[in-house]
């Protein structure tokens, strides 16, 4: 399936009002990570309150025990600082790395802004070596700038 056949699929999942909003976002982590062979893992985290913090709030794949992570830690804490995408070709390549998996080769992670703010962010996951493209960032961007629309 491509990019263009998935935001359609996202837009429909998003407008469905009969379903929660985490569910709505669960339903599109399910999605992606059953369309598209290289997202092995897909979630959602999002500042938790007024900690310096994220909170995963919903997630595809296999059990994560980080649901908690502070500021800074791991690629998704870098994120909630830098509010720039960040693509992990090789994350045996990072310093200040947090291994959900062995099996986890890369990683993606687009901030989710919400009236300029980073809010949370789409982290995939991927047992594959340097899977991600420009179109995966373009993508998760519109995915992101689409989910801001029902928070």
């Amino acid at each position: 399936m491509t990019f263009e056949d998935l935001k359609i699929k996202v837009l429909d999942i998003l407008e469905n009002k009969t379903l929660s909003v985490t569910d709505r976002l669960y339903t599109i982590c399910q999605l992606l990570k059953n369309s598209i062979d290289h997202y092995d893992w897909v979630g959602f985290y999002f500042k938790n309150g007024d900690k310096e913090e994220l909170k995963l709030r919903t997630y595809a794949g296999i059990e994560t025990d980080h649901e908690i992570i502070p500021f800074g830690k791991g690629i998704c804490g870098q994120v909630a600082i830098s509010n720039e995408n960040f693509v992990v070709p090789d994350v045996q390549a990072q310093d200040n790395y947090i291994a959900c998996s062995i099996d986890v080769k890369s990683e993606i992670v687009i901030p989710l802004f919400k009236n300029g703010e980073n809010i949370g962010q789409i982290d995939i996951d991927s047992d594959t070596p340097d899977p991600f493209t420009k179109d995966d960032e373009k993508f998760l961007e519109f995915v992101n700038k689409e989910v801001s629309k029902i928070l």
